[in-house]
């Protein structure tokens, strides 16, 4: 199982509670500045979700997905809801799968009218794959609510921007149809999202969307006939099924690591490990590319460096605490397998490193649902199997 969550965004009420029925003992977790989050486990703990509800809007979904990232270190970011159809060919209740995003509303006014100036984000070349496998071999079907109403998936550009579009003939359909005729789908949210993803070293973003109107005017009709609920049943089905195969990918080691780093921590990547260290943060291994002060020579004690990172860990862990976080028996528990790290650290006794690693990957276990915790851990953890 992948010690990194994947972060799945909604902007509605019933959106939310499509992804939430998803999540086996989903539980709270506070972020300081307000903001709740549920983080739940799919299937058999095969894969671990953190679920938040942003509002409507790409700038509220950009703020909130930059929490979200800087909160959790994810693998992923989905963002799941429902959209408008902007084609024919595509029915109420299929699935959209964004390959990139157009943030639509960019343009220049000039004397002969109005000029576009797009702006466009690409879903990873990863994201895309294992999404488009998910929809050719059809296993998330399964978890539909409607087994008799079967939906389509189509892969293609989404246009985001800030209006609800409920006409063929207004200014904005012209403008869509004259500047992004390829859009397969219209909504709000996902350019928000996907630039927070851009500006965090192209973390992957997938934009999911249950079409639950055409864009034509009759959006009024289609939610009354509870087109809303089926269309994002279905998304939020697909979803499911793409974030669990993303945690499999993250767990064996397939999955691209780079952009989302808490501090300190290591994204080994096929060959390579990368540390990135910021403020008075240490790097005690490393390989590659060091990024941010790094103190780093033949002098340098593994051990010592281990020690100190775990009193870090222990000085943040009690914060966290304090923060009302983490609950009273989690924390005696977590500073019980920290005594028990240091003492194992401390001791020359042969079986030490394996009570060291033991203890720790039991403390992983404890703080599993506190990102930077964990993200912190997991690399505390990498230097603990590295030293001799």
């Amino acid at each position: 199982m992948s010690d990194r969550p994947i972060v799945i965004l909604t902007a509605l009420d019933l959106e939310y509670q499509a992804i939430r029925k998803k999540l086996l003992d989903p539980e709270l977790h506070r972020h300081h500045h307000g903001t709740r989050f549920e983080i739940g486990r799919r299937g058999r703990g095969r894969c671990r979700l953190a679920l938040a509800h942003v509002g409507t809007g790409n700038q509220s979904a950009a703020v909130l997905a930059e929490r979200a990232i800087a909160e959790f270190a994810p693998a992923a970011l989905l963002f799941v809801g429902v959209a408008g159809a902007l084609h024919s060919h595509i029915a109420l209740g299929d699935v959209v799968v964004a390959t990139r995003v157009y943030a639509y509303h960019g343009g220049t006014s000039e004397d002969d009218g109005l000029k576009s100036r797009p702006r466009t984000w690409e879903t990873s070349h990863a994201a895309d794959q294992i999404a488009r496998h998910i929809g050719r071999i059809g296993a998330w079907k399964r978890e539909l609510p409607d087994p008799d109403r079967v939906p389509q998936v189509h892969f293609g550009p989404i246009a985001a921007g800030e209006v609800v579009l409920n006409s063929q003939v207004s200014g904005y359909a012209r403008w869509i149809r004259q500047n992004y005729n390829d859009a397969l789908a219209i909504e709000m949210e996902g350019a928000g999202v996907a630039q927070a993803g851009h500006l965090n070293g192209a973390m992957p973003v997938v934009v999911i969307r249950g079409i639950s109107d055409r864009a034509d005017g009759t959006k009024e009709v289609t939610d009354r006939d509870q087109w809303q609920q089926q269309a994002v049943a279905n998304a939020a089905a697909f979803a499911a099924a793409l974030a669990e195969e993303i945690a499999a990918e993250d767990r064996d080691g397939g999955w691209p690591t780079r952009g989302t780093a808490a501090k300190g921590s290591t994204m080994p990547e096929r060959g390579a490990t990368y540390n990135i260290a910021r403020d008075n943060a240490r790097v005690g291994v490393q390989a590659g590319v060091v990024h941010g002060g790094v103190r780093f020579g033949p002098d340098l004690s593994q051990s010592a460096d281990l020690e100190q990172a775990l009193a870090a860990l222990r000085s943040r862990l009690e914060r966290t605490h304090a923060d009302g976080r983490m609950d009273d028996d989690t924390y005696a528990a977590a500073e019980a397998e920290l005594t028990v790290a240091d003492e194992a650290l401390r001791s020359k006794a042969p079986q030490s490193k394996s009570r060291l690693t033991l203890a720790l990957k039991k403390l992983r276990g404890l703080i599993s649902d506190v990102g930077e915790l964990a993200t912190e851990l997991a690399a505390i953890i990498a230097l603990a199997q590295a030293v001799s």
